[in-house]
């Protein structure tokens, strides 16, 4: 006989808020792990692909419908003590954005990824796993301006990769390779003066999906 295995989606879904990586997350009003953190989720319904699934729960579950937030499968999860109440099988999804609103859900908030220690299953892996995955795609992919307006600056876009890998960056060189990476920006046409000082330009995110050459982490500022 071939057992019967549930499978659930998981949402690992982060943004850049109040100057920090944040998940959101819910806190658990049932057992098992009652009052601890949890990822958004659910389980699969038998007409839907995986795809299907992750966009029906960030509106249902995580309470953002129609959010502009770009969605990837992250990993799947398998082990079999991850949940004390039977197997399930947990295919887990990425999602990142630019500053949301808070969600619509009750129970469910926006918490800076670093005080996250302790949650429910194991969903800190989960998320952490996600965290590391949004680091690394900072790295050669133009996802960074993900967590960005539509209109963004340079200072902009820099305090994303600061937030998000969680150091220091010089300006002058993030600016140029930023500005030199083929395809990665597109001026906008216009200036802003809201950080002060002198008018600096306005960009969008440009057609470029890998980034020639690479933002490294490794590579001395």
């Amino acid at each position: 006989m071939v057992p019967s295995i549930p499978v659930s989606v998981d949402l690992v879904v982060l943004t850049v808020r109040n100057q920090a990586l944040s998940a959101l997350v819910w806190r658990r009003d049932n057992p098992p792990f009652l009052r601890r953190w949890s990822l958004p989720g659910g389980f699969i319904q038998l007409d839907e692909d995986l795809p299907a699934a992750a966009q029906r729960l960030l509106g249902e579950r995580a309470g953002l419908p129609g959010a502009p937030v770009h969605l990837e499968q992250l990993q799947t999860y398998g082990y079999p003590d991850r949940d004390p109440r039977q197997r399930v099988l947990s295919v887990a999804y990425l999602g990142l954005a630019p500053d949301l609103p808070a969600s619509e859900k009750a129970h469910m908030s926006w918490q800076p990824v670093d005080a996250l220690t302790v949650m429910a299953f194991d969903h800190r892996r989960i998320m952490l796993d996600g965290v590391e995955r949004a680091r690394a795609k900072l790295e050669y992919t133009s996802l960074g301006a993900a967590f960005c307006p539509a209109e963004f600056t340079v200072a902009d876009l820099r305090r994303v990769y600061e937030i998000v890998w969680g150091r220091t960056l010089d300006p002058r060189n993030f600016h140029r390779k930023v500005t030199k990476a083929e395809g990665f920006l597109v001026e906008a046409g216009a200036t802003t003066t809201r950080d002060g000082g002198r008018p600096a330009k306005l960009y969008r995110r440009g057609p470029a999906e890998l980034l020639h050459p690479p933002m490294l982490r490794s590579l001395k500022e």
